[in-house]
This record gives structure tokens, sequence and C-alpha cells, in this order.
């Protein structure tokens, strides 16, 4: 007859399992953004504003659906009568809307490559904040990942210095994003739904300007007018994995998940869209995926030192 389970061996394998739920989740929203420029490349006919403003306006219907399923209305209304959570979604909101405008501007105007080293830089915000600010401890070998992957992205930056700004942005705003998320009293879809509703007026006056200065906001296609449609889809998906897997695993880990993304993101500039990959490129592509794979050596080992032995 097999011993009853301990307490600790019991909350060890709860933990293991969020852990390897969120890694899921985390794999998953990572990689549908890494193959989402294919996406804002087919509707860049639109200016980047006006496209941001379809990622919102769309959204927003498919987030009430969400919380009409998931029953969180009664959440909804917990969150919206807490003014602590309803400040930090708001500046969430305002970091999440200017790094998708940022985001759609820098892939529309032929600058993936800027938008991938941006999204290289945040596994190394992640880490540091996870470190400094969740107190969040690493291993040497975990300091050694950090120290390669820095190396390499200082040399993405000397080769792309005219166009660091969008990186250096890109990573600052979507790191905060992410970090903000992780602590605010508010579950994924909660939480999105209520930065979505925030920016739908914003969304929706400039639309309605666009089209009163004659703009043709839904394209000149049927086919470009369904895909603006389902940017609300297209959006939102990704986001509520990240969010999700976000709330189930060490900011760390979520950091280093994140270099899926970009690597996409860089194939994609570099194999469809034909932007030049330099031998510089190829120095840092290989320094940050040496830091990666030392960082998953160091996971892997401190979940074998971890697991609790038969009783």
């Amino acid at each position: 007859m097999n011993a009853p389970e301990s307490p600790k061996a019991a909350a060890a394998r709860k933990s293991d399992a969020n852990e390897g739920g969120g890694f899921l989740l985390g794999l998953t929203a990572y990689a549908l953004w890494g193959v989402l420029p294919i996406y804002f490349k087919i509707v860049e006919v639109l200016p980047a504003p006006d496209v941001v403003a379809h990622r919102v306006v769309w959204s927003l219907p498919l987030l009430v659906v969400l919380v009409a399923i998931t029953r969180r209305g009664e959440k909804l209304k917990a969150a919206g009568a807490q003014p602590r959570t309803i400040a930090m979604l708001t500046v969430t909101a305002l970091l999440i809307g200017g790094n998708w405008l940022l985001y759609v501007y820098a892939v529309t105007s032929g600058h993936i490559l800027a938008a991938s080293f941006g999204y290289y830089l945040n596994p190394l915000a992640n880490v540091l904040l996870g470190r400094f600010v969740l107190r969040e401890k690493l291993s040497r070998l975990q300091w050694a990942a950090v120290a390669i992957a820095g190396a390499g992205i200082s040399v993405l930056a000397a080769g792309a210095l005219g166009q660091l700004w969008i990186s250096l942005t890109l990573c600052a705003t979507f790191a905060l994003y992410g970090l903000l998320r992780k602590i605010v009293a508010a579950d994924p879809v909660t939480g999105l739904a209520i930065e979505t509703g925030l920016l739908f007026p914003i969304a929706l006056l400039w639309l309605g300007w666009q089209a009163s200065r004659g703009v043709s906001v839904m394209g000149n296609s049927t086919t470009l007018m369904v895909l603006l449609m389902l940017a609300g889809v297209v959006s939102t998906t990704p986001l509520l994995l990240f969010t999700a897997a976000a709330k189930r695993l060490p900011y760390s880990t979520l950091g280093m998940l994140q270099f899926i993304a970009p690597t996409l993101q860089f194939l994609i500039a570099v194999l469809l869209y034909s932007e030049p990959f330099s031998a510089t490129n190829a120095i840092a592509f290989a320094a940050i995926w040496s830091a990666l794979g030392l960082y998953v050596t160091a996971l892997v080992r401190h979940a074998r030192a971890d697991v609790t032995p038969p009783e």
C-alpha cells in the first residue's frame, strides 16, 4: 500500500503541473507572434495606426464573448471596482498599445529585423526584472547565459544603430507590460478585456476621424476587409496565451521562451522578405541561441534537484 502523499510533495507536483502547462502556453504564444509579420505585411496598404485601431476594435467583441462564456462577469466587476487594478491596467493598456503601434510600423516599413532585435532584447530584460524586481534567483549557469546573450545582442545593436530606437522601445514596452500583467490582480481574460475596453474609444475615434477625411479605413477589397475584421483573433489569441503563461511561470523562464518569436521573425525577414543578413547577424544569432541552450540546461538541472524522493 502506498504511503499518503505529503503536503510538500503535493504542492511540488501541483507547481510542476502549473509550470508544464505554462510552458506550453508560452511556447504557443511566442510561435504565433513569430509568424505575425506575415499578417501585417498583407494588410500594409493601411497605415500602422489604422491597423492597430482595427486590432483594438475587433478584439473587444471577441473578449466580451470570452468573458460571457467563461462566466467572468463578476470578476470583471470586481476588478473594475479596484482603483489600483484599473490604474495598473491603464498603464498596461498604454504600454501594449504603444508596442503594437511601433511593431506594425516596423513590419510595414521594412524593419522586421529591427523588431526582431527588440524582442531578442526582451528575454534579457525579463530575466533581469525577474531577478531584481521579483527577487527570482539565478544560478551561475543562468547568469552566464544572460552574459552570452547580452554579448550577442550588443553585436546586433552595433550592426543596426539606425533602427536601434525601434528595438529598445519595443523591448522596454513589452518587458514592462509583462511584468505588470504578472503582478496585477486580474486573470488573463479579465485583464485583457479591461485593457481593450480602455483603448476602444481611442481606436474608434481614430477610425472615425480617418473616415471623415475620406480615408478608406476598411481597405479596398473584400479580402482586406475580412482580414482586418480578423485582427481581433490574430491579436487576442497570443496575448491571452502569454498572460496565462506569465501567471504560471517564473518570469525569467518566460523571458527565455521569448527567443522563439524573434527567431521566427528573423527568419521570415531574411528568407521571405529578403532583408539583408550579414556576418554580424550570424555571430549574434549563434551567441543568442548558445545562451538559450545554457539557460535551458540550468532549468533542467534545477528541476532535477527539486524532485522530491519517494517516501
